[in-house]
């Protein structure tokens, strides 16, 4: 099982990122794929979920209506585009799996239910 992130990167306030977790070794279909990120010193925070085989969706209260989740089933890849960013979404985001073939209707948003993890990108938003 492998999750690569990509698609990090410094910008300015007010701009826009596409993050992409390409992932193998696995049935993508039977997962769900969550975005963490973690700021130093902080604690890890769960940021945007979708179980890749009912398109079902979570958007955590701090990103809603500006970040976006979405997948590709024939690349195996799910993106994150995020729009607006403001100084407090720098962090370094990281994607992860969690099998859901048997909850294809419920959402797990706790970093304790993801099993793999991929390396982390960096984004840092600047003014």
């Amino acid at each position: 099982v492998q999750l690569v992130e990509s698609g990090g990167g410094l910008v300015q306030v007010g701009k826009s990122l596409k993050l992409s977790c390409t992932t193998s070794g696995f049935t993508f279909n039977d997962y769900a794929i969550g975005w963490f990120r973690q700021a130093p010193g902080g604690e890890r925070e769960g940021v945007s979920f979708i179980n890749v085989g009912t398109d079902l969706t979570y958007y955590g209260s701090s990103v809603k209506g500006r970040f976006t989740i979405s997948s590709d089933k024939a690349k195996n890849t799910v993106y994150l585009q995020m729009n607006d960013l403001k100084i407090q979404d720098s962090a370094v985001y990281y994607c992860s799996s969690n099998w859901a073939a048997a909850s294809k209707w419920v959402l797990n948003t706790l970093a304790s239910d993801y099993d793999y993890w991929g390396q982390g990108t960096q984004v840092t938003v600047s003014s």
